[in-house]
């Protein structure tokens, strides 16, 4: 009896033993709760969706929208400022909890990190200088300029894939930044003839810089805009797609809309 006693309470200590290490494991979700604060990445330098204003604050569309969830999740915002070809990889390292920048899904990114639900639908534009001479009737045509995109976005990627890889333009003719603004000075200072971004930042970028125009606008490498979040963490995803869809149906994300891309 006094064998089975022991024998009983080894069991029992050992079964807790395992509950304990078991359990105390936390969820990313949960350890952001416990912790009470979220680090989301961000590249504050593509106007509207994000820049440093001229108080040294960062805001835009996506810093709104972004401290609205934050806000909503009962959650405390740190904002980690990264090169834009940094945030995939620092979502993936555990650095930052989620990234937002204008990020468009493609299945590449897919491979790597998990998406929210889009947020906002976005065009591309080639933009070039008021005196620009040539003629931009298709994308094909900017084969015959020098052309600058900042690295890691899918405007880089498209102009790789679709232009570079095929021949069909010279890759020392693609320029890549690592800031947008960088390429539009470049643009401005005829280093470069032509950029390719996102159609509102580069209008945006536009009025900032001043002595530039878009040439041409569609549908190319854009689309959907989504927030990065780790890989399966669908317990993250759940929580800020719930905000998203709150957002949207009180109307907030239009309201962002107006705000940043009317020039109110």
């Amino acid at each position: 009896m006094k064998r089975f006693y022991t024998l009983f309470s080894l069991l029992v200590v050992f079964g807790l033993l395992l509950s304990a290490c078991g359990g105390g494991a936390k969820s990313h979700m949960e350890s952001i709760k416990a912790v009470g604060v979220i680090k989301v990445g961000t590249s504050a330098d593509y106007p509207p969706f994000e820049f440093v204003d001229a108080s040294g604050n960062k805001t835009g569309f996506d810093i709104d929208l972004m401290t609205e969830i934050a806000k909503r999740l009962n959650l405390k915002l740190e904002w980690v400022d990264m090169p834009f070809d940094s945030l995939i990889a620092g979502v993936q390292e555990g650095k930052i909890d989620a990234s937002i920048s204008a990020f468009n899904y493609s299945e590449e990114r897919d491979k790597v990190v998990d998406f929210s639900d889009q947020y906002y639908l976005g065009e591309d534009a080639f933009m070039v200088a008021e005196g620009f001479a040539g003629t931009i009737a298709k994308p094909e045509d900017v084969t015959a300029y020098k052309i600058g995109v900042q690295t890691g976005t899918t405007q880089d990627g498209w102009l790789t894939d679709n232009l570079v890889t095929p021949g069909k333009m010279p890759e020392g003719n693609l320029f890549r930044y690592d800031r947008a603004d960088q390429a539009a000075l470049d643009l401005k200072n005829g280093r470069i003839d032509v950029m390719f971004a996102d159609l509102i930042p580069a209008e945006a970028l536009a009025k900032q810089v001043g002595g530039l125009k878009i040439a041409y606008k569609d549908v190319l490498s854009s689309g959907p805009m989504n927030i990065v979040i780790p890989e399966g963490d669908k317990e993250l995803a759940q929580a800020i797609n719930d905000v998203l869809k709150q957002l949207q149906s009180e109307g907030f994300i239009d309201g962002l809309a107006v705000k940043y891309f009317a020039g109110e």
